[in-house]
């Protein structure tokens, strides 16, 4: 049997705060409904933290909330639509692949811009040092 993590707990586990994890409940980005204990206090499982560990990397990787309400739709009502997602990640894929590449030319310029920073550094400090200074 899985154990039950408060609210609070599961923040500190998933890094999100008690106020997101509200949010991704009310938005339906949680498998199952979440359970009650005594007095109202929500009760999750290994299996939801295990979930919202899903949701956030694909929220990370830049997937917006209503594709990821969609993915989590269909992972819920089980097997017989693997298709839908594998769209919904081959979409996500490409959107993440030109994120890097557009990041990298980013790197590429920043790289660029940091030797040439250097070598001017460099070559103000060896003129520094020079015995004609």
């Amino acid at each position: 049997m899985s154990s039950e993590i408060s609210i609070g707990r599961l923040a500190e586990l998933t890094g999100l705060s008690v106020h997101t994890l509200r949010f991704y409940e009310r938005e339906g980005l949680l498998l199952n409904p979440v359970r009650r204990g005594p007095g109202g206090r929500r009760i999750y499982s290994d299996a939801d933290a295990h979930w919202l560990t899903t949701c956030i990397i694909l929220r990370a990787s830049g997937m917006p909330l209503p594709a990821i309400r969609e993915y989590t739709e269909l992972v819920r009502n089980g097997t017989g639509n693997e298709a839908e997602r594998l769209t919904i990640m081959l979409e996500h894929r490409e959107r993440v692949l030109r994120q890097m590449s557009d990041l990298n030319r980013c790197l590429d310029l920043i790289t660029y811009k940091v030797a040439v920073y250097e070598d001017i550094i460099s070559d103000s400090t060896v003129a520094d040092c020079s015995p004609q200074s």
